[in-house]
């Protein structure tokens, strides 16, 4: 429920994300450094491998960002994943300071996103593993490393028509998973919809009437500040603002948003029935509303909704237990929003079908992947979500190559432990990759 993934550590950013459509064989930069980016850049296959320290190449900002024992443990998997770090090529640097390069492994090739400081002091500040292209990539492969994660993975590559999924590559493509914010793409859907039907306009102003937790966009905002609907959209999916997310939730009406998830398709819809607020689903996971939240899992629909309405002044975000989501997972199995790989897919036909280009660039925004993952796609819309436990990422995109329309969703659910949500994101934007060709 944290929202849209995000690989960004801090000021200090290291990230893990898209494979990239890019050549082992470029050439090398030249020994010879000539700007503080040049010189860093040269030095990164030895940091990866550990052969420089740690304080020697990172800024003071860098190292209170990100520890060494966690760049420490990052490094590792990067080589443990893609073999040594070998040489940099493609160094670019429009100022000397701040640049992309490639980083070659044994086994792929690294996009890197490098900012050095300011002499006299040009130590790294800031780095960003946007990607990754693996040598030899094939859908069976990534399918394999899926499902040997600990837990349980579906995932589906897809092609898409106004009526039809056409599956690619898949496994467990009908189990439902808990997806975290996944769900509020049935708000959006629900919130096109309403507005095709003349009920609402993307300009109307309405109050921020519910402000919840991990609110990007309007954390510490007044309760009641007014927005449009098109500002509320766009936060909750480019952002995954969930005050956003409950404020047109209350705003369209739950039993609306319900019957849009039947009608898109959704296979088990009682999972999500009653379609929990993020404020809700927080507060049943807490551990002062264990009462209730036994109840409510032990409940029919009907049950539930009636617990739900009977203490609505109780569910609220005063009341939440922000200390019982520091560890683990908490009831993933139960309290979330479930949806399968086929949902997904058939959702996104449904998002489509709307023809609202308000809606289309609210899921644009951020694309999950970064612009080098991007670059073959005409369009590539994207919606993720994630807890402790939980990770989900899905795309919608149209391909430059014919102009096809592909649905890439992927979902890793482990009631037991904390998920990797670097490494899930690095798989599925390998699927992307693949997905592009």
């Amino acid at each position: 429920m944290r929202g849209t993934w995000q690989a960004a550590v801090a000021a200090g950013w290291l990230a893990l994300a898209a494979p990239l459509a890019v050549s082992a064989q470029t050439p090398e930069i030249p020994a010879t450094a000539t700007s503080a980016f040049d010189e860093r850049a040269a030095q990164l296959p030895d940091v990866i491998n550990g052969n420089i320290a740690f304080t020697d190449y990172f800024a003071p900002s860098f190292q209170t960002a990100l520890p060494e024992a966690q760049f420490k443990a990052t490094s590792e998997g990067l080589l443990a994943r893609y073999g040594r770090a070998l040489a940099v090529a493609r160094a670019l640097s429009p100022n000397g300071q701040s640049g992309t390069l490639q980083l070659r492994f044994e086994k792929g090739v690294a996009t890197v996103l490098l900012d050095a400081g300011k002499a006299p002091d040009t130590r790294v500040t800031g780095l960003r593993f946007t990607g990754f292209t693996m040598a030899d990539d094939s859908l069976a492969q990534v399918a394999a490393e899926l499902a040997a994660l600990p837990g349980q993975t579906g995932f589906l590559v897809a092609e898409i028509d106004e009526r039809a999924v056409k599956p690619i590559a898949g496994a467990n493509a009908d189990r439902q998973f808990a997806v975290g914010s996944t769900f509020k793409l049935y708000i959006l859907d629900e919130l096109a919809a309403q507005i095709a039907a003349g009920k609402r306009r993307w300009a109307d102003v309405v109050p921020l009437s519910h402000l919840s937790f991990s609110s990007v966009a309007t954390a510490n905002w007044p309760k009641d500040t007014p927005v449009t609907l098109q500002t509320l959209a766009n936060w909750m999916i480019s952002v995954s603002d969930n005050g956003a997310a409950d404020t047109l939730l209350h705003l369209l009406g739950r039993d609306a948003i319900e019957a849009r998830m039947r009608a898109a398709g959704h296979a088990d819809p009682s999972r999500n029935i009653p379609f929990l607020s993020t404020v809700e689903a927080f507060a049943l996971k807490g551990n002062n509303f264990a009462d209730l939240r036994e109840a409510f899992i032990k409940g029919d629909d009907r049950d539930q909704r009636r617990l739900i309405d009977r203490n609505r002044e109780r569910l609220i975000l005063a009341n939440v237990d922000g200390v019982s989501f520091v560890q683990g997972p908490r009831f993933v199995d139960d309290l979330e929003w479930f949806s399968s790989p086929n949902d997904i897919a058939r959702l996104m036909i449904d998002l489509r079908a709307r023809g609202s280009e308000p809606m289309m660039t609210a899921l644009a925004i951020n694309n999950g992947v970064g612009p080098v993952a991007a670059e073959p796609w005409r369009y590539l819309g994207y919606k993720g979500g994630s807890e402790n436990g939980v990770i989900s990422m899905s795309l919608l995109g149209q391909r430059k190559s014919d102009s096809k329309w592909m649905v890439v969703t992927a979902s890793w659910n482990n009631p037991a432990a904390n998920v990797d949500s670097n490494h899930f994101a690095s798989l599925v934007t390998r699927l992307l990759d693949l997905a592009a060709k």
